[in-house]
């Protein structure tokens, strides 16, 4: 995801899934991920920066149905992306 320099807990954006577009708030990082190799670099990150990869826990601002990529890779994918 390319954002504005970094991204920290608290950062608006928007989820994509199927045809559902919700504003998300980044509730946690937990962790920060090295692009390449996939090992963790750094638990409870503070911040991520442009070109980071990380695994973050994001709250939806209104109830969404999501299905599960196992069972409807279809309807399973979803995109997060800045609000602009």
């Amino acid at each position: 995801m390319n954002y504005p320099d970094h991204i920290e807990i608290g950062y608006s954006l928007v989820l994509d899934c199927h045809t559902s577009h919700i504003a998300v708030k980044l509730t946690e990082i937990l962790t920060d991920i090295d692009r390449c190799s996939g090992k963790e670099l750094e638990k409870e990150a503070k911040f991520l920066k442009n070109g980071d990869a990380g695994m973050i826990k994001i709250i939806p601002t209104k109830p969404m149905v999501v299905e599960t990529f196992s069972e409807y890779p279809t309807l399973g994918r979803f995109a997060v992306r800045d609000m602009s």
